[in-house]
């Protein structure tokens, strides 16, 4: 990577050594992102490590690339890979030790040994932290148990998740878990149920919310507007909003308020029989309103065409309609549904797909159907099958993807796929890595790792600690959907964020006993290794010829001051893009 043009560096003599470096490395594109190589992966060989699904994946990538006149990018280097894929899988860019033992193994399945590791029981915590925060943000948004009139508690929904992911729970059991939940919201009460939070804050207007997030997350549907009409897009109807929330009509939340908790709220979620909106509980039917006034009636049944009524017909004609929960527990009967349909592992695969490869088969991955087809349908479903047939276990389906032949790609575009681009709406073909920025908590976790701060913190006042500084990202709107947005998004506050934060300020500071501390004052390093060290710890890779160069300037140019000189190029290199990138 050039980091600045020859004969420009007298051009900033004036500035102050950490502005420098900042220039040097911090204001230019990362090289992956810049211009095209000649090169291509084309024709190589590439391993499936003996799994007849990364077999298809690999197969099915092959032969969509043909079809569209692309070639693969050249493999990703070892660095590269070792980095994207423990912050995908644990939520963090490895330590410089960890990167050490992977580059030394000469093991040619290396990769998959690494896959197993960061997937056993050596990493558990990590990988259940990650992806407990990745499901809480899916399942509450980032505001949901933070934002003041929140009925969810976010600690609740992390401990159940944490749990869940910790014993490695099969998705079908965890989707029936969150949808049939009941029970109190917060930890510690008699009746406490982590899972209760999902639907804690979508009950409102009779469970409006609980309804379109359910599809969406679940089932791959995007039915929200079509509450007030049908879709003028797409296949899906009015009146299958209604009869996918005649579903939740059973369901209620008690609101509570205790003393000494400043005026806070909480919840449980119940069952509770339902009337009906006719006042008839033996066939409790709901009503919505047509765009032209008209009233129209809705019963449950599933986005298939399934009815309760239709599956307990030998019981009586209306017994499946019934309103009582001694008769029919109604999300309980969703949840089944739901677990068996046929959109069921196509979802999940979709979301799966789109967390480790920047992009879904479709986009957005909650919304799919014949009126946006996937981009590579045949490989789709066959993981579906095979996710099912695993019995929804997710460490293989995580397995598959990241051993797979477009996940191990570099994100250098070449002259033979520049086509390839979602940025520029084209369809992914994933020919190669697709550049995405860290998450808010990958960048949390990332920084603690790489300063080796808070190592000795219990989980939960770590989780407090970063609830608490990822607070200032996020915003809750207050809407009926529960709208929230978030400005960790390359925006101006996070810019200024990462150059003067507090968390920022932390990881770069040189105090005793601190990170820098330690690196410039080790007798076991020369500066040249210092320097090393450094780019390992951010970037997981050593420094160019040219960046060394620089960084050498920069100690002529503090006087012989180590620590200060190590300290401007420490805060440049976090400040990078190539460090806030999954390249």
């Amino acid at each position: 990577m050039q980091l600045i043009q020859r004969g420009s560096m007298k051009a900033y003599r004036y500035l102050s050594p950490a502005l420098f470096v900042a220039l040097a490395m911090w204001l230019v594109p990362l090289a992956s992102a810049a211009g095209t190589s000649r090169g291509a992966g084309g024709d190589a060989a590439v391993s499936d490590f003996g799994l007849k699904q990364v077999a298809e994946i690999n197969r099915h990538m092959r032969d969509g690339w043909a079809a569209a006149g692309v070639s693969p990018s050249k493999p990703a280097t070892d660095g590269e890979w070792c980095r994207r894929v423990y912050l995908d899988l644990v939520g963090r860019v490895p330590t410089v030790d960890e990167l050490h033992d992977y580059m030394a193994d000469r093991d040619e399945n290396k990769r998959e040994l690494l896959v197993d590791k960061l997937l056993g029981d050596e990493f558990l915590e990590e990988y259940a932290r990650n992806w407990t925060t990745l499901w809480t943000n899916t399942l509450i948004g980032r505001t949901g148990g933070v934002d003041r009139d929140s009925l969810a508690v976010r600690s609740g929904m992390q401990q159940y998740l944490r749990r869940a992911f910790q014993k490695n729970k099969s998705y079908d059991q965890l989707a029936v878990e969150l949808v049939t939940a009941n029970g109190s919201c917060q930890p510690g009460d008699s009746d406490y149920n982590g899972a209760a939070n999902f639907l804690a804050d979508k009950m409102a207007e009779n469970g409006v919310q609980a309804t379109a997030k359910t599809a969406e997350i679940f089932l791959g549907m995007a039915v929200g507007c079509t509450q007030c009409h049908n879709h003028p897009f797409n296949e899906y109807k009015q009146n299958q909003f209604w009869e996918l929330n005649a579903f939740f009509r059973q369901t209620r939340v008690m609101r509570e308020q205790r003393p000494g908790t400043n005026n806070r709220r909480y919840a449980k979620v119940l069952d509770r029989d339902f009337a009906g909106e006719g006042g008839d509980p033996t066939k409790a039917e709901l009503y919505y309103e047509l765009r032209n006034g008209k009233l129209k009636v809705a019963y449950p049944v599933f986005v298939n065409g399934e009815s309760l009524a239709e599956k307990y017909v030998d019981k009586g004609e209306d017994f499946g309609d019934s309103g009582y929960l001694e008769d029919i527990n109604r999300r309980q009967e969703l949840a089944e549904l739901i677990s068996n349909s046929d959109e069921f592992p196509v979802a999940a695969v979709n979301r799966m797909w789109s967390h480790f490869l920047g992009y879904g088969f479709t986009k957005p991955v909650y919304d799919m159907g014949p009126h946006n087809p996937p981009t590579h349908p045949e490989l789709l479903a066959y993981l579906a099958d095979e996710f099912r047939s695993s019995s929804f276990d997710m460490k293989e389906l995580m397995r598959w993807i990241v051993l797979s032949e477009p996940y191990s790609l570099s994100s250098r575009m070449t002259r033979d796929n520049q086509s390839d681009d979602p940025n520029l709406g084209a369809r992914p073909m994933f020919s190669h890595f697709y550049l995405r920025q860290m998450q808010a908590e990958q960048l949390y976790e990332s920084l603690l790792t790489a300063t080796e701060a808070d190592e000795t913190l219990a989980f939960d006042e770590r989780e407090r600690m970063k609830t608490q500084w990822l607070a200032q990202f996020n915003t809750a709107f207050g809407t009926d959907d529960n709208s929230e947005a978030t400005t960790f998004n390359g925006s101006i506050p996070q810019a200024l964020m990462m150059m003067n934060g507090g968390l920022v300020k932390k990881a770069t500071e040189c105090s005793p006993g601190s990170f820098l501390h330690t690196v410039a004052t080790s007798g076991e390093l020369s500066n040249p290794q210092r320097i090393t060290y450094l780019y390992q710890a951010a970037l997981a890779r050593n420094p160019k010829r040219d960046e060394v160069v620089i960084c050498n300037k920069l100690l002529a140019a503090r006087g012989g001051n180590t620590p200060e000189a190590l300290r401007d190029i420490w805060w440049a290199l976090l400040n990078s893009n190539e460090f806030i990138l999954i390249h």
